[in-house]
């Protein structure tokens, strides 16, 4: 009863905001990202091709709002922010000439109405794998919270490689009004960007470039936007000041990512990776032994550390996540996240990848009710300065 009653106040919320802003949706054509993983990366890239086919366009994701190329400092914490705010941006978007907006949509986003009134055109889904059961309760849950996105749109934009696409596009196929489906796969365009590196990035190409075609964007265009592109803060973003090694930044939280990342990584690393984690508190406790046997299997060194903590003790999350591993004794514990980065830099050697996974881009980290301002580039920063400092008095 709770939770229907809670599901009926975020529903008329979010139309009492979609009003108070004057149903800014009607005006802008949406396309709507979801997924586990590679949401962030397909969004911009979506945004991206269309802005060079001459579109202006917004962009609404993890990490970025943007109006035209405007980026705009919202500090929005959350990758689908709350009605209020949504509504405020597609109006910002619409007044300042936009015709198409992008926007990264989460499982919570759907199921508690806050993109109602987008009116999105055009649905992705860029994958589907353990992630938020602490919320939904069951991958069927997960995956009917997902499917919502799919409601009413004109194109359904699914991986065909994907384990969930055969339930998808037959749950699409009895809806009232059916959607086109269009299958993407990994991208076979050759000239890729060194930040989308690694084959999970080729299906967030595939995707991007299953969207560019939906609005006749030439094939051109979409090769040089795949060529060019900047990359996304935190999602394999390198920290290079003349060190020897690599030191990487990427938002890998879930155990999906977490795996293809270390597969990437680990083709790419001539000497040894040394990862360095920790996962969410208060949050899918289920996932952290599976991302510890990830760790373990894929990581030459793994040093677990702490997240967003929230109210939760960071040894028990440490336990969680090396009860999934064989050999619980060789895993390195390191509470204090700037100094877990700092081990596995010192510990880096010519030829070695350190990777900090888990926060990406955010800037602050929440211990307790308490938000500490940091980022894992800048502990990176510090850590690599340090490093080549010693080395010069050395020498």
């Amino acid at each position: 009863m709770m939770r229907v009653l809670k599901n009926l106040w975020h529903l008329v919320d979010a139309w009492w905001w979609v009003g108070a802003w004057g149903y800014p949706g009607r005006s802008l054509t949406a396309i709507g990202v979801t997924g586990t993983d590679g949401k962030t990366t397909t969004a911009t890239l979506v945004y991206e091709m269309l802005r060079a086919a001459g579109y202006k366009a917004g962009l609404v994701t993890t990490v970025a709002a943007k109006i035209g190329d405007t980026a705009l400092d919202m500090a929005l914490h959350v990758t689908n922010p709350e009605p209020k705010v949504l509504q405020e941006l597609l109006r910002r978007m619409a007044d300042g000439g936009c015709t198409h907006a992008v926007i990264e949509v989460t499982s919570h986003g759907l199921d508690q109405h806050r993109v109602a009134g987008c009116n999105f055109r055009v649905a992705v889904l860029t994958n589907i794998s353990h992630e938020h059961l602490d919320y939904h309760g069951t991958m069927e849950r997960y995956m009917a919270a997902k499917l919502k996105l799919f409601k009413g749109v004109k194109y359904a934009v699914l991986n065909g490689d994907d384990p969930s696409f055969n339930n998808f596009q037959l749950s699409i196929s009895n809806f009232q009004i059916k959607p086109q489906i269009i299958k993407f796969s990994k991208t076979k365009i050759k000239e890729i960007s060194p930040a989308l590196g690694g084959e999970y990035n080729k299906y967030n190409i595939g995707a991007a470039a299953a969207v560019a075609a939906i609005f006749k964007i030439q094939e051109t265009i979409i090769k040089r936007v795949v060529k060019e592109f900047a990359g996304v803060p935190g999602r394999r973003e390198e920290v290079k000041m003349g060190q020897k090694f690599r030191a990487i930044v990427d938002f890998a939280h879930t155990p999906n990512a977490l795996e293809q990342l270390l597969k990437t990584l680990r083709q790419e690393t001539k000497g040894q990776l040394i990862l360095v984690f920790g996962c969410t508190g208060e949050r899918d406790r289920d996932k952290r032994p599976i991302m510890g046997e990830v760790a373990e299997r894929l990581a030459d060194v793994v040093i677990v550390t702490s997240d967003d903590v929230r109210g939760e003790d960071q040894n028990m999350i440490y336990e969680n996540i090396v009860a999934g591993t064989k050999w619980p004794e060789a895993v390195l514990k390191e509470n204090d996240r700037d100094k877990a980065i700092a081990m596995g830099v010192k510990m880096a050697r010519t030829g070695d990848c350190v990777v900090a996974a888990g926060m990406g881009h955010e800037t602050t980290q929440l211990i307790g009710k308490t938000e500490i301002k940091r980022s894992d580039r800048e502990a990176f920063e510090k850590a690599i300065g340090d490093v080549l400092s010693s080395d010069r008095i050395k020498s």
